[in-house]
């Protein structure tokens, strides 16, 4: 005679479901958990590799020695930078004294919007140069703000920033020495009252902000 094999109650099936999905929910988890232990220093080393390289864009790497990412400054509120919500600022210096003031800041009065900005102001006042990091604005026409996008590659409209003093950081329509393409004046006149902007708090404010903070 054939043993007799007892049938499931729907109470067990229910139960070994149950199980098995726990054993699942928990097997899943921890790879999970794995991944992103194994993952995650790789993606914080990525994105500070690509903040440096823009901030290298504006500021020359031979001309500081610290570890700048790590001489960072944040500011609660920084209405003058166009963030009153806060901000950030790095301290580059070369054998401990001061070099160059890094400075994120947005022209909030942009033809399409808010345009995000990076900008290095150096000891004596002067530019470092300027970046545009994020804007909307119209493609073809004002989007030569960003170096990327302007057809000119030999002279990029933004490069006439770089070792500016502040005598004139007007567009040449509002009687500065800034160049703006024809038609797309708004955008250049909010890059350049930014930067005018922001070069003055530098200006004003670096011994103070030098200051703030251990240096690591």
């Amino acid at each position: 005679m054939e043993p007799v094999i007892p049938q499931p109650t729907p109470f067990g099936l229910s139960l070994r479901t149950a199980l098995t999905m726990l054993a699942f929910t928990i097997v899943f988890t921890a790879l999970m958990a794995g991944t992103y232990e194994a993952t995650q220093s790789t993606i914080a080393a990525s994105a500070e590799e690509a903040k440096l390289q823009l901030i290298n864009e504006v500021l020359p790497p031979a001309s500081y020695d610290n570890a700048l990412l790590r001489d960072e400054l944040k500011l609660a509120a920084a209405p003058e930078l166009g963030l009153p919500k806060g901000a950030s600022v790095w301290r580059a210096r070369k054998a401990g004294q001061p070099v160059a003031l890094v400075l994120e800041a947005v022209a909030p009065d942009g033809y399409a919007g808010k345009i995000r900005l990076v900008m290095a102001v150096m000891q004596d006042g002067s530019l470092g140069g300027v970046r545009v990091v994020e804007h909307h604005e119209t493609p073809g026409l004002g989007d030569y703000i960003d170096p990327k996008k302007d057809k000119n590659k030999a002279a990029p409209w933004i490069e006439q920033f770089k070792a500016l003093t502040g005598q004139a950081w007007k567009v040449k329509k509002d009687g500065g020495d800034i160049a703006y393409r024809t038609g797309a004046t708004i955008s250049a006149r909010a890059v350049t009252n930014a930067v005018a902007r922001v070069a003055a708090f530098a200006r004003s404010e670096q011994a103070h902000l030098y200051q703030q903070g251990a240096q690591p």
